[in-house]
């Protein structure tokens, strides 16, 4: 992947100048594509909360990701509709379920590797949302992707904090190494179809 600026925390290799033309170029796609996004990510936070009850921090924490999740899926379902973009489905990439792939089914390693994918899906939105605020022609759609930067680098600051709240750090940095690589290989090649995690 060639880079376009510097690797965010996190992550082992910074996104490709291909990837930010190609959604430059189809900006509405990615745009639904954003929307399932936001809508997945508040269900990811919501599953956790649903599965680990007990862990009052993890819920107290993850309430407050869904509830901003769900309030930006409403901000980019308002701009859908100023550019008369019908809400719909969209092939995923295979980044997610790949991610998803590597998260062990045996606790207590099951909670660890949810947490540290989603803080990994978490950083990746991030930067590539700052590059969208960067390079997007459209000033009012860049200006709206710069006002979620800093949400998405606070969840993924969260999705750590939990981590490293539950598991010993050194465990924690073991196992981030081994996902964060995989990480960067899913999307090593451009997905032929844009998506904000192509």
């Amino acid at each position: 992947m060639t880079s376009t600026q510097p690797t965010i925390k996190f992550l082992k290799q910074p996104t490709s100048e291909a990837w930010v033309e190609q959604a430059i170029a189809n900006l509405d796609t990615i745009l639904l594509d954003h929307s399932h996004c936001e809508r997945k990510a508040a269900g990811v936070a919501l599953n956790l909360m649903f599965r680990y009850p007990a862990r009052e921090k993890l819920v107290r924490m993850l309430t407050a990701i869904a509830r901003e999740e769900l309030e930006h899926f409403e901000q980019v379902n308002q701009r859908l509709e100023k550019r008369s973009i019908a809400l719909g489905p969209l092939a995923a990439p295979p980044y997610g379920a790949g991610l998803s792939a590597q998260i062990r089914k045996q606790e207590p390693e099951r909670l660890l590797d949810s947490l540290l994918v989603s803080g990994l899906i978490e950083a990746r939105s991030h930067e590539r949302l700052g590059l969208l605020g960067d390079r997007c022609p459209d000033a009012e759609l860049a200006k709206f992707y710069r006002s979620l930067m800093a949400s998405e680098a606070r969840h993924y600051g969260v999705y750590w904090i939990l981590a490293t709240t539950y598991f010993d750090r050194d465990i924690v940095m073991q196992r981030l190494e081994e996902l964060s690589l995989v990480e960067s290989e899913l999307l090593a090649i451009l997905h032929p179809e844009p998506r904000i995690h192509s």
